[in-house]
């Protein structure tokens, strides 16, 4: 069991929780999760909360391979405006922000936010660790190979879950000196990893748990699913569902989806399954 202090709300973890994305992009590689609207963000996240959603995370800078950087004002205004609308419907709710920079995860925690979701665990910002640990929420601190533009040009690794999992030991330590208290890690599939990779980041996920951190898998509608089935991101429920299933079989405690509805189900049945 885990417990998150996000900003004054304790999360406890007892057993796997979802968080739903909200993209506030133009070009986020699935198109369903692309909201740009204040009312189509309130409805999304309406729908997600009433279908189970522990977290909604919001992202206003796609970092899909190939995505371009946009200056922090630009993702500012994208992102503070959703949070606002949510926590005016929803004062309760658990927001995470998808962002690489501190001064969007300074801004965002002042807003509500109660979660910071880095792709780059720090290496994009050296001052993200130590604002985040001066802001006092929680940390999803994920890997990723190289940068979004660059990150899928032939990713190489000698032991990839080894390589990740060193990371991970270096990270949480920095983290852990820094002084953030509540730490999440994100194996970052599809970060700088070909499809053999992820599979079997996936296959010797459980090898994560020797850190004694909440682990979070972010399979949803991913390439390493549609391309392995040879179909595209908006066919990608059924296949999600089955790797969701193994990220929780392997240890997974938060799945990332954008999905909710399906992710809480695979969750629900998981649970009766492992109790049986």
């Amino acid at each position: 069991m885990f417990s998150l202090n996000c900003k004054g709300k304790l999360l406890v973890i007892d057993k796997p929780v979802v968080m739903g994305i909200i993209n506030i992009t133009p070009d986020s590689f699935y198109e369903g999760s692309r909201q740009q609207t204040n009312e189509s963000i309130l409805l999304q996240a309406t729908k997600m909360i009433n279908d189970g959603a522990d977290i909604i995370d919001i992202g206003g800078q796609s970092t899909r391979p190939g995505s371009e950087r946009i200056s922090i004002n630009e993702e500012l205004g994208r992102v503070l405006p959703a949070i606002e609308i949510i926590l005016q419907s929803f004062p309760g709710a658990v927001i995470s922000v998808d962002t690489y920079q501190s001064q969007i995860a300074a801004a965002c925690v002042g807003a509500g936010a109660a979660i910071i979701n880095d792709i780059s665990a720090g290496n994009m910002d050296s001052d993200m660790i130590p604002a985040v640990a001066k802001l006092g929420v929680s940390y999803i601190c994920m890997h990723m190979k190289g940068m979004p533009g660059n990150m899928q040009e032939k990713p190489s690794y000698e032991n990839v879950t080894k390589e990740v999992l060193d990371f991970f030991i270096q990270k949480t330590d920095e983290c852990k000196r820094a002084g953030i208290n509540d730490v999440i890690i994100d194996p970052g599939f599809g970060f700088g990893k070909n499809i053999s990779h992820n599979f079997k980041l996936l296959k010797e996920m459980a090898a994560f748990k020797m850190l004694e951190k909440p682990i979070l898998a972010g399979l949803s509608r991913k390439s390493t699913i549609y391309k392995t089935l040879g179909v595209t991101a908006a066919e990608a429920l059924n296949g999600t569902t089955v790797l969701n299933t193994l990220a929780l079989q392997n240890g997974a405690n938060i799945l990332r989806v954008h999905d909710v509805k399906e992710a809480t189900e695979a969750i629900a049945l998981y649970e009766r399954y492992r109790s049986a």
